[in-house]
C-alpha cells in the first residue's frame, strides 16, 4: 500500500524512528527504510533481539521491549493516519485500476501494515473490499491482506498464497506482483507469480531495487499502466 498504491512521503519511517526514539531501540534511518514492507511487529522483533543480545537482556524483556515498541509505533500510525490532512493515491493507481477492472483482472492488496491501520487508510481512500467494515466508498478491491492476517509477512509469500486461495486463483502464474521494497519483489519471486515488477517512486531508488530480482522496474504505476498497453 504505502508507496506503491497510496502516497507515501516517508511518513511510515517517520513513525518508525518516532516510535524507536521513544521506547529505547536503536534504529539507523537506513536500517528503517531497508525493512520497509516487512510486517511491523517482526521489525521490532528482530532489532530488539539484535539490541538485546548486545546489552545481555532477557529474552523475557526483549519481547516485552518488543511489545511496547510496536504498540507505540501503532498509536504513532494510526494516530497519523487518522490527522493527516489528505490520505491519496500514487500517480496513475486508480486509473490502472479502472483499467485492471474494464478487462476483469482481479485486484487484491497486501501490506506490511495490520488490519486496524488498513482499515483507516482504505476508509480514507473510500476503497471498499469484501468483508469491509465500513459501506461507502468509490472504489471496490477484490481484496486486501494485512501483515497480521498470515503467519508470516513479508519477504514470505503468505500474503499472496493467501490472496490466491481467497479468490480462487490455483496458479501463480496467473499472477503479477508488483511493489515498491525489496521484500515485495522477494516475496513475489518465492510465490512463483508470472512476473514480480518494482516501483521506483516509492520507499527505495532504483539502484536500490535493481539489485534484487526482478521482471522489471517502473517508475510510477502510470508507467505500468502505460507498459500493459504496449
Amino acid at each position: 500500500m504505502a508507496g506503491t498504491t497510496v502516497r507515501d512521503q516517508k511518513e511510515v519511517e517517520t513513525c518508525f524512528a518516532q516510535a524507536a526514539k521513544k521506547t529505547g531501540l536503536k534504529m539507523t534511518d537506513e536500517e528503517i527504510t531497508a525493512v520497509q514492507g516487512w510486517s511491523k511487529f517482526y521489525v521490532f522483533q528482530t532489532y530488539w533481539k539484535r539490541q538485546g543480545e548486545l546489552e545481555n537482556l532477557s529474552q523475557e524483556i526483549i519481547e516485552k521491549n518488543a511489545l511496547i515498541s510496536y504498540q507505540e509505533f501503532k498509536n504513532i500510525l494510526e494516530n497519523h493516519y487518522k490527522t493527516t490532512p489528505e490520505v491519496v493515491p500514487t500517480e496513475g493507481c486508480l486509473e490502472l485500476f479502472q483499467f485492471l477492472k474494464e478487462n476483469q483482472v482481479k485486484i487484491a492488496l497486501t501490506t506490511g501494515f495490520y488490519r486496524e491501520v488498513v482499515d483507516i487508510i482504505l476508509s480514507r481512500l473510500g476503497w471498499l473490499y469484501p468483508n469491509s467494515p465500513f459501506t461507502q466508498g468509490h472504489f471496490h478491491l477484490d481484496w486486501s491482506i494485512a501483515g497480521d492476517e498470515v503467519a508470516e509477512g513479508r519477504p514470505a509469500p503468505d500474503m499472496i498464497l493467501k490472496v490466491m486461495e481467497l479468490l480462487h486463483i490455483h496458479s501463480p502464474l496467473e499472477v503479477i506482483n508488483i511493489g515498491d521494497t525489496p521484500s515485495d519483489l522477494e516475496s513475489g519471486q518465492r510465490a512463483g507469480v508470472k512476473f514480480s515488477f518494482g516501483l521506483t517512486n516509492g520507499t527505495h531508488t532504483r539502484e536500490q531495487l535493481e539489485i534484487i530480482p526482478n521482471d522489471g522496474l517502473f517508475g510510477s504505476l502510470k508507467e505500468f499502466h502505460q507498459f500493459l498497453l504496449q
